[in-house]
Protein backbone atom coordinates (compact mmCIF):
# COMPACT_ATOMS: atom_id res chain seq x y z
CA UNK A 1 0.00 0.00 0.00
CA UNK A 2 2.71 2.25 0.98
CA UNK A 3 4.27 1.65 -2.45
CA UNK A 4 1.19 2.19 -4.28
CA UNK A 5 0.89 6.06 -2.83
CA UNK A 6 4.19 6.68 -3.07
CA UNK A 7 3.81 5.60 -7.12
CA UNK A 8 0.68 8.23 -6.74
CA UNK A 9 1.96 11.07 -5.53
CA UNK A 10 5.09 10.88 -7.55
CA UNK A 11 3.37 12.79 -10.45
CA UNK A 12 1.91 15.74 -7.91
CA UNK A 13 5.97 15.53 -6.52
CA UNK A 14 7.38 16.18 -9.80
CA UNK A 15 4.81 19.27 -11.07
CA UNK A 16 5.76 20.67 -7.16
CA UNK A 17 9.44 20.95 -8.18
CA UNK A 18 10.27 23.81 -10.04
CA UNK A 19 12.22 23.67 -13.97
CA UNK A 20 16.20 24.63 -13.77
CA UNK A 21 17.09 27.66 -15.04
CA UNK A 22 19.66 28.39 -17.46
CA UNK A 23 22.10 30.97 -16.62
CA UNK A 24 24.91 32.82 -19.68
CA UNK A 25 27.29 35.40 -19.57
CA UNK A 26 28.60 37.78 -21.83
CA UNK A 27 31.42 39.53 -20.19
CA UNK A 28 32.89 42.09 -23.39
CA UNK A 29 32.15 43.93 -26.48
CA UNK A 30 28.60 42.37 -28.10
CA UNK A 31 29.93 40.45 -31.62
CA UNK A 32 29.28 37.77 -33.90
CA UNK A 33 30.33 35.55 -31.23
CA UNK A 34 28.99 36.46 -28.43
CA UNK A 35 25.65 36.29 -30.67
CA UNK A 36 26.46 32.83 -31.74
CA UNK A 37 26.90 31.60 -28.04
CA UNK A 38 23.67 33.13 -26.74
CA UNK A 39 21.75 31.47 -29.81
CA UNK A 40 23.36 28.29 -28.59
CA UNK A 41 22.64 29.13 -25.04
CA UNK A 42 19.20 29.36 -25.54
CA UNK A 43 18.74 26.44 -28.00
CA UNK A 44 20.90 24.16 -24.83
CA UNK A 45 17.99 25.77 -22.33
CA UNK A 46 14.73 25.29 -24.61
CA UNK A 47 16.41 21.27 -24.53
CA UNK A 48 17.04 21.37 -21.20
CA UNK A 49 13.13 22.64 -20.27
CA UNK A 50 14.07 25.82 -18.29
CA UNK A 51 11.72 27.86 -17.19
CA UNK A 52 13.76 30.83 -17.76
CA UNK A 53 16.93 32.39 -19.17
CA UNK A 54 19.26 34.58 -17.38
CA UNK A 55 21.33 36.57 -19.35
CA UNK A 56 24.20 38.01 -17.08
CA UNK A 57 25.35 41.09 -19.26
CA UNK A 58 28.68 43.41 -18.46
CA UNK A 59 29.25 44.87 -21.46
CA UNK A 60 30.46 48.55 -23.01
CA UNK A 61 28.72 48.11 -26.09
CA UNK A 62 28.65 45.88 -29.25
CA UNK A 63 28.14 46.15 -33.29
CA UNK A 64 25.07 47.04 -33.88
CA UNK A 65 24.11 43.66 -36.15
CA UNK A 66 25.37 41.30 -33.43
CA UNK A 67 22.93 43.66 -30.82
CA UNK A 68 20.21 43.14 -33.76
CA UNK A 69 20.39 39.20 -33.65
CA UNK A 70 20.62 38.63 -29.77
CA UNK A 71 17.49 40.64 -29.84
CA UNK A 72 15.76 38.73 -32.60
CA UNK A 73 16.44 35.38 -30.73
CA UNK A 74 15.19 37.09 -26.78
CA UNK A 75 12.04 38.28 -29.38
CA UNK A 76 11.66 34.41 -30.71
CA UNK A 77 12.55 32.65 -27.81
CA UNK A 78 9.98 30.15 -26.39
CA UNK A 79 10.69 31.04 -22.79
CA UNK A 80 11.51 33.87 -21.08
CA UNK A 81 14.38 36.03 -21.46
CA UNK A 82 15.80 38.44 -18.03
CA UNK A 83 18.90 40.44 -18.60
CA UNK A 84 20.79 40.71 -15.58
CA UNK A 85 23.65 43.75 -15.28
CA UNK A 86 25.81 41.78 -13.48
CA UNK A 87 28.21 41.45 -10.58
CA UNK A 88 28.24 44.68 -9.19
CA UNK A 89 30.68 47.62 -10.95
CA UNK A 90 29.56 46.18 -14.04
CA UNK A 91 27.65 47.93 -17.18
CA UNK A 92 25.28 47.30 -19.75
CA UNK A 93 26.17 50.53 -22.06
CA UNK A 94 25.25 51.04 -25.59
CA UNK A 95 24.23 48.12 -27.02
CA UNK A 96 23.59 46.22 -23.51
CA UNK A 97 20.70 48.84 -23.09
CA UNK A 98 18.94 47.70 -26.27
CA UNK A 99 19.14 44.27 -24.87
CA UNK A 100 17.73 45.34 -21.57
CA UNK A 101 15.04 46.41 -22.91
CA UNK A 102 14.06 43.42 -25.36
CA UNK A 103 14.01 41.35 -22.97
CA UNK A 104 10.97 39.75 -20.86
CA UNK A 105 12.92 40.52 -17.40
CA UNK A 106 15.41 43.46 -16.84
CA UNK A 107 17.23 43.46 -13.87
CA UNK A 108 20.64 44.96 -12.24
CA UNK A 109 22.81 44.41 -9.28
CA UNK A 110 23.58 46.95 -6.71
CA UNK A 111 26.40 49.36 -8.09
CA UNK A 112 24.96 49.22 -11.97
CA UNK A 113 24.59 50.90 -14.54
CA UNK A 114 22.90 51.25 -18.12
CA UNK A 115 22.37 53.51 -20.93
CA UNK A 116 24.26 55.72 -23.06
CA UNK A 117 22.82 54.31 -26.39
CA UNK A 118 23.79 56.93 -28.70
CA UNK A 119 24.99 54.98 -31.88
CA UNK A 120 28.43 54.97 -32.94
CA UNK A 121 30.54 54.15 -35.75
CA UNK A 122 29.64 50.62 -36.16
CA UNK A 123 29.49 48.16 -39.02
CA UNK A 124 32.07 48.17 -42.05
CA UNK A 125 32.50 51.68 -43.06
CA UNK A 126 30.61 53.70 -46.12
CA UNK A 127 27.11 55.01 -45.81
CA UNK A 128 25.97 52.13 -43.60
CA UNK A 129 28.12 53.58 -40.77
CA UNK A 130 26.76 55.14 -37.59
CA UNK A 131 28.84 58.18 -36.87
CA UNK A 132 29.05 59.30 -32.82
CA UNK A 133 26.45 61.72 -32.54
CA UNK A 134 28.35 65.21 -31.79
CA UNK A 135 28.60 67.24 -28.55
CA UNK A 136 26.34 69.48 -29.76
CA UNK A 137 23.53 67.27 -30.28
CA UNK A 138 24.17 65.81 -26.95
CA UNK A 139 24.04 68.77 -24.94
CA UNK A 140 21.45 70.49 -27.20
CA UNK A 141 19.30 71.66 -24.43
CA UNK A 142 22.00 73.54 -22.71
CA UNK A 143 22.64 75.58 -25.80
CA UNK A 144 21.24 78.97 -26.56
CA UNK A 145 18.48 79.47 -28.68
CA UNK A 146 20.56 80.87 -31.48
CA UNK A 147 23.81 78.51 -31.09
CA UNK A 148 21.33 76.14 -31.26
CA UNK A 149 19.90 76.61 -34.55
CA UNK A 150 23.08 77.58 -36.14
CA UNK A 151 24.64 75.06 -38.36
CA UNK A 152 27.43 73.93 -35.94
CA UNK A 153 24.65 73.01 -33.31
CA UNK A 154 22.93 71.14 -36.32
CA UNK A 155 23.28 66.95 -37.17
CA UNK A 156 23.78 65.77 -40.63
CA UNK A 157 21.08 64.32 -42.27
CA UNK A 158 22.58 60.89 -42.65
CA UNK A 159 23.34 61.27 -38.53
CA UNK A 160 19.43 62.26 -38.07
CA UNK A 161 18.62 59.60 -40.22
CA UNK A 162 20.72 56.91 -37.67
CA UNK A 163 19.78 58.55 -34.59
CA UNK A 164 16.10 58.73 -35.30
CA UNK A 165 16.44 54.98 -36.20
CA UNK A 166 17.82 53.81 -32.89
CA UNK A 167 15.32 55.83 -31.39
CA UNK A 168 12.63 53.96 -32.88
CA UNK A 169 14.19 51.02 -32.15
CA UNK A 170 14.39 50.95 -28.28
CA UNK A 171 11.24 53.06 -28.41
CA UNK A 172 9.76 50.20 -30.15
CA UNK A 173 11.01 47.72 -27.11
CA UNK A 174 9.85 49.86 -24.52
CA UNK A 175 6.04 49.76 -25.50
CA UNK A 176 7.14 46.40 -25.94
CA UNK A 177 7.77 45.63 -22.38
CA UNK A 178 6.40 48.29 -20.85
CA UNK A 179 9.10 49.95 -19.72
CA UNK A 180 10.11 53.85 -19.58
CA UNK A 181 9.70 54.83 -23.11
CA UNK A 182 10.60 58.67 -22.60
CA UNK A 183 13.76 57.84 -21.01
CA UNK A 184 14.64 55.05 -23.81
CA UNK A 185 15.01 57.83 -25.85
CA UNK A 186 17.08 59.97 -24.38
CA UNK A 187 19.54 57.28 -23.54
CA UNK A 188 19.82 57.10 -27.30
CA UNK A 189 19.54 61.13 -28.54
CA UNK A 190 21.29 62.25 -25.29
CA UNK A 191 23.38 59.56 -24.10
CA UNK A 192 22.33 59.65 -20.82
CA UNK A 193 23.17 56.92 -18.20
CA UNK A 194 21.79 55.14 -15.05
CA UNK A 195 22.40 53.80 -11.74
CA UNK A 196 20.39 50.61 -10.47
CA UNK A 197 18.11 52.24 -8.21
CA UNK A 198 17.48 55.20 -10.57
CA UNK A 199 16.47 52.64 -13.04
CA UNK A 200 14.03 50.82 -10.78
CA UNK A 201 12.70 54.41 -9.83
CA UNK A 202 11.88 54.74 -13.59
CA UNK A 203 10.61 51.86 -14.35
CA UNK A 204 13.90 50.76 -16.92
CA UNK A 205 14.39 47.84 -15.18
CA UNK A 206 11.80 45.67 -13.23
CA UNK A 207 14.12 44.23 -10.26
CA UNK A 208 17.08 45.14 -8.54
CA UNK A 209 18.88 42.15 -7.00
CA UNK A 210 22.14 41.33 -5.17
CA UNK A 211 23.18 37.80 -7.56
CA UNK A 212 20.42 34.97 -9.80
CA UNK A 213 19.06 33.42 -6.65
CA UNK A 214 18.06 36.74 -5.16
CA UNK A 215 16.50 37.70 -8.67
CA UNK A 216 14.43 34.52 -9.16
CA UNK A 217 12.97 34.88 -6.00
CA UNK A 218 11.82 38.40 -6.45
CA UNK A 219 10.67 36.75 -10.15
CA UNK A 220 8.74 34.75 -8.62
CA UNK A 221 5.30 34.66 -9.48
CA UNK A 222 5.48 37.44 -11.97
CA UNK A 223 3.21 37.07 -15.45
CA UNK A 224 5.18 38.17 -18.78
CA UNK A 225 4.37 38.00 -22.37
CA UNK A 226 6.21 34.63 -24.47
CA UNK A 227 4.99 34.16 -27.56
CA UNK A 228 1.82 35.83 -27.54
CA UNK A 229 0.76 34.41 -24.07
CA UNK A 230 0.75 34.85 -20.61
CA UNK A 231 3.32 32.87 -18.44
CA UNK A 232 3.21 32.91 -14.68
CA UNK A 233 7.27 32.01 -13.67
CA UNK A 234 8.10 29.63 -11.39
CA UNK A 235 11.48 30.26 -10.32
CA UNK A 236 12.17 30.25 -6.60
CA UNK A 237 14.24 27.32 -6.16
CA UNK A 238 15.08 26.01 -9.27
CA UNK A 239 18.13 24.59 -10.57
CA UNK A 240 21.02 26.68 -11.76
CA UNK A 241 22.04 25.26 -15.35
CA UNK A 242 25.23 27.45 -16.49
CA UNK A 243 25.92 27.13 -19.83
CA UNK A 244 29.41 28.71 -20.12
CA UNK A 245 31.27 29.07 -23.32
CA UNK A 246 32.83 25.97 -25.01
CA UNK A 247 36.38 26.02 -25.97
CA UNK A 248 35.06 27.15 -29.77
CA UNK A 249 33.68 29.96 -28.52
CA UNK A 250 36.28 31.24 -26.21
CA UNK A 251 38.58 30.77 -29.56
CA UNK A 252 36.44 32.65 -31.85
CA UNK A 253 36.18 35.38 -29.16
CA UNK A 254 40.21 35.90 -28.94
CA UNK A 255 41.16 35.49 -32.57
CA UNK A 256 38.70 38.04 -33.28
CA UNK A 257 40.85 40.67 -31.32
CA UNK A 258 41.51 43.51 -33.49
CA UNK A 259 45.30 43.20 -31.88
CA UNK A 260 45.67 39.99 -32.30
CA UNK A 261 44.07 39.72 -35.71
CA UNK A 262 46.81 42.80 -37.00
CA UNK A 263 49.61 40.41 -35.52
CA UNK A 264 48.41 37.32 -37.28
CA UNK A 265 48.57 39.33 -40.24
CA UNK A 266 52.18 40.38 -40.18
CA UNK A 267 52.95 36.57 -38.81
CA UNK A 268 51.24 35.24 -42.11
CA UNK A 269 52.80 37.49 -44.53
CA UNK A 270 56.43 37.46 -42.74
CA UNK A 271 55.78 33.73 -42.30
CA UNK A 272 55.38 33.22 -46.51
CA UNK A 273 57.93 35.74 -47.59
CA UNK A 274 60.22 33.61 -45.63
CA UNK A 275 58.75 30.51 -47.07
CA UNK A 276 59.24 31.87 -51.12
CA UNK A 277 62.88 33.28 -50.39
CA UNK A 278 64.01 29.85 -48.75
CA UNK A 279 62.31 26.96 -50.11
CA UNK A 280 62.55 23.72 -48.36
CA UNK A 281 61.96 24.74 -44.29
CA UNK A 282 58.19 24.39 -44.89
CA UNK A 283 57.62 25.33 -40.72
CA UNK A 284 57.64 28.94 -41.46
CA UNK A 285 55.26 28.59 -44.58
CA UNK A 286 53.03 26.54 -42.65
CA UNK A 287 52.70 28.98 -40.18
CA UNK A 288 52.51 31.82 -42.16
CA UNK A 289 49.46 30.56 -44.24
CA UNK A 290 47.31 29.53 -40.71
CA UNK A 291 48.08 32.77 -39.39
CA UNK A 292 46.86 34.53 -42.57
CA UNK A 293 43.58 32.54 -42.91
CA UNK A 294 42.90 33.02 -39.02
CA UNK A 295 43.61 36.44 -39.81
CA UNK A 296 41.36 37.23 -42.44
CA UNK A 297 38.91 35.32 -40.40
CA UNK A 298 38.81 37.79 -38.02
CA UNK A 299 38.91 40.30 -40.48
CA UNK A 300 35.76 39.68 -41.60
CA UNK A 301 34.15 39.22 -37.87
CA UNK A 302 35.00 43.43 -37.48
CA UNK A 303 33.55 46.46 -38.45
CA UNK A 304 37.07 46.56 -40.84
CA UNK A 305 38.14 49.75 -42.91
CA UNK A 306 39.05 48.57 -46.09
CA UNK A 307 41.22 51.20 -46.91
CA UNK A 308 43.13 51.19 -43.24
CA UNK A 309 44.11 47.37 -45.06
CA UNK A 310 44.81 48.16 -47.95
CA UNK A 311 46.96 50.78 -46.56
CA UNK A 312 48.70 48.10 -44.55
CA UNK A 313 49.08 45.57 -47.35
CA UNK A 314 50.50 48.26 -49.53
CA UNK A 315 53.07 49.29 -46.49
CA UNK A 316 54.14 45.43 -46.02
CA UNK A 317 54.94 45.33 -49.84
CA UNK A 318 56.85 48.44 -49.76
CA UNK A 319 58.81 47.13 -46.70
CA UNK A 320 59.43 43.41 -48.56
CA UNK A 321 60.39 45.63 -52.22
CA UNK A 322 63.22 47.29 -50.08
CA UNK A 323 64.65 43.93 -49.13
CA UNK A 324 64.87 43.44 -53.13
CA UNK A 325 65.25 46.99 -54.81
CA UNK A 326 67.83 49.21 -53.26
CA UNK A 327 66.24 52.71 -52.95
CA UNK A 328 68.39 53.79 -50.31
CA UNK A 329 65.64 53.32 -47.93
CA UNK A 330 62.77 55.15 -49.71
CA UNK A 331 60.25 52.50 -50.00
CA UNK A 332 61.37 51.55 -46.36
CA UNK A 333 59.84 54.91 -45.08
CA UNK A 334 56.97 54.71 -47.43
CA UNK A 335 56.14 51.44 -46.20
CA UNK A 336 55.99 52.17 -42.34
CA UNK A 337 54.15 55.51 -43.09
CA UNK A 338 51.70 53.52 -44.78
CA UNK A 339 51.32 50.77 -41.94
CA UNK A 340 51.59 52.89 -39.46
CA UNK A 341 48.25 55.03 -41.10
CA UNK A 342 46.73 51.84 -41.96
CA UNK A 343 47.06 50.17 -38.31
CA UNK A 344 45.52 53.78 -36.54
CA UNK A 345 42.54 53.22 -39.03
CA UNK A 346 42.04 49.91 -39.66
CA UNK A 347 39.12 49.57 -37.00
CA UNK A 348 36.19 51.60 -38.28
CA UNK A 349 34.37 51.73 -34.83
CA UNK A 350 34.26 53.74 -31.75
CA UNK A 351 33.11 51.08 -29.38
CA UNK A 352 35.03 50.57 -26.78
CA UNK A 353 37.11 47.42 -26.71
CA UNK A 354 37.45 47.56 -30.86
CA UNK A 355 40.63 49.65 -30.67
CA UNK A 356 44.16 48.99 -31.56
CA UNK A 357 46.36 50.27 -28.94
CA UNK A 358 48.74 53.02 -30.17
CA UNK A 359 52.27 51.54 -28.81
CA UNK A 360 51.00 47.80 -30.25
CA UNK A 361 51.18 49.62 -33.53
CA UNK A 362 54.15 51.86 -33.31
CA UNK A 363 56.29 49.00 -31.84
CA UNK A 364 55.10 46.23 -35.04
CA UNK A 365 55.97 49.31 -37.03
CA UNK A 366 59.51 50.09 -35.54
CA UNK A 367 60.40 45.59 -35.61
CA UNK A 368 59.40 46.06 -39.29
CA UNK A 369 61.14 49.01 -40.32
CA UNK A 370 64.46 47.48 -37.89
CA UNK A 371 64.05 43.84 -39.84
CA UNK A 372 64.34 45.92 -43.16
CA UNK A 373 66.90 47.70 -42.44
CA UNK A 374 69.00 45.41 -41.06
CA UNK A 375 68.51 43.01 -44.41
CA UNK A 376 69.20 46.24 -46.37
CA UNK A 377 72.82 46.96 -44.27
CA UNK A 378 73.34 43.69 -44.75
CA UNK A 379 72.85 43.36 -48.64
CA UNK A 380 74.94 46.47 -49.12
CA UNK A 381 78.00 45.24 -46.94
CA UNK A 382 77.86 42.23 -49.38
CA UNK A 383 77.95 44.64 -52.65
CA UNK A 384 80.55 46.15 -51.05
CA UNK A 385 82.79 42.83 -50.82
CA UNK A 386 84.78 41.66 -54.03
CA UNK A 387 83.81 39.01 -55.56
CA UNK A 388 85.49 35.88 -54.62
CA UNK A 389 83.78 33.85 -57.13
CA UNK A 390 82.97 33.28 -61.21
CA UNK A 391 85.09 34.58 -64.44
CA UNK A 392 85.30 38.04 -62.87
CA UNK A 393 87.74 36.67 -60.79
CA UNK A 394 89.92 35.48 -63.62
CA UNK A 395 90.80 39.02 -64.95
CA UNK A 396 93.84 40.15 -63.99
CA UNK A 397 94.81 37.12 -62.56
CA UNK A 398 98.18 35.38 -62.92
CA UNK A 399 99.55 32.37 -63.90
CA UNK A 400 102.03 30.06 -65.65
CA UNK A 401 102.53 28.70 -68.66
CA UNK A 402 102.78 24.67 -68.80
CA UNK A 403 104.32 23.87 -72.39
CA UNK A 404 106.07 26.61 -75.09
CA UNK A 405 103.57 28.42 -76.72
CA UNK A 406 103.45 30.59 -79.84
CA UNK A 407 99.61 31.13 -80.15
CA UNK A 408 97.59 28.73 -77.85
CA UNK A 409 98.73 26.69 -74.90
CA UNK A 410 98.03 25.54 -71.49
CA UNK A 411 98.83 27.60 -67.97
CA UNK A 412 97.69 26.85 -64.39
CA UNK A 413 95.88 29.98 -63.53
CA UNK A 414 94.36 30.03 -60.19
CA UNK A 415 95.24 26.30 -59.52
CA UNK A 416 93.66 25.53 -62.70
CA UNK A 417 94.74 24.21 -66.16
CA UNK A 418 93.30 26.37 -68.40
CA UNK A 419 93.31 27.20 -72.29
CA UNK A 420 95.15 30.41 -72.90
CA UNK A 421 95.53 32.44 -76.30
CA UNK A 422 98.68 34.79 -76.93
CA UNK A 423 99.71 37.44 -79.09
CA UNK A 424 103.28 37.16 -78.34
CA UNK A 425 105.37 33.77 -78.10
CA UNK A 426 105.34 32.20 -74.29
CA UNK A 427 107.91 30.13 -72.69
CA UNK A 428 107.12 26.77 -70.44
CA UNK A 429 107.12 28.08 -66.82
CA UNK A 430 106.79 31.73 -67.83
CA UNK A 431 104.10 34.03 -65.84
CA UNK A 432 101.47 35.23 -67.62
CA UNK A 433 98.44 37.41 -66.36
CA UNK A 434 94.56 37.50 -67.69
CA UNK A 435 93.52 40.00 -70.05
CA UNK A 436 90.07 38.53 -71.20
CA UNK A 437 87.86 36.03 -71.63
CA UNK A 438 86.73 34.07 -74.71
CA UNK A 439 84.78 31.28 -73.94
CA UNK A 440 86.64 28.70 -72.00
CA UNK A 441 89.76 30.20 -73.39
CA UNK A 442 91.64 32.61 -71.34
CA UNK A 443 93.55 35.80 -73.14
CA UNK A 444 97.12 36.36 -71.53
CA UNK A 445 99.78 38.26 -72.06
CA UNK A 446 103.20 37.86 -70.33
CA UNK A 447 103.09 39.38 -66.69
CA UNK A 448 105.60 42.40 -66.21
CA UNK A 449 108.79 42.47 -64.45
CA UNK A 450 108.96 38.48 -65.11
CA UNK A 451 112.50 37.46 -65.95
CA UNK A 452 111.12 34.64 -68.49
CA UNK A 453 109.58 37.13 -69.82
CA UNK A 454 112.28 39.92 -70.13
CA UNK A 455 114.87 37.15 -71.83
CA UNK A 456 112.33 35.54 -74.00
Amino acid sequence: MPLFLVLLLLPLLAAATPAPVTVLTIDGPITPVSAAYFSQGLKRSVESGSSLVVLKLDTPGGLDTAMRDIIKSILASPIPVAAFVFPSGARAASAGTYILYASHIAAMAPGTNLGAATPVQIGIGGAGSEPVAPASERHKEALPDAERSSPTGQQSALTKKQISDAAAYIRSLAQLRGRNVEWSEKAVREAVSLSAQEALQLRVVDYVAEDVRSLLDRAQGSRVAVGGKMVTLDTAGGELLTFDPDWRTQLLSVIASPSLALLLMMLGVYGLLFEFSNPGYVLPGVVGGISLLLAMFAFQMLPISYTGLGLIVLGMAFLVAEIFVPTSGALGIGGVLAFVIGAVVLVDTDVPGYGIPLPLIVTLAVISALFVFMIVQMGARARGRPVVSGKETLLGASGEVLTDLTVEGWARIQGEIWHVRSTLPLAQCQRVRVTGIDGLTLIVEPQPNDPKGATS
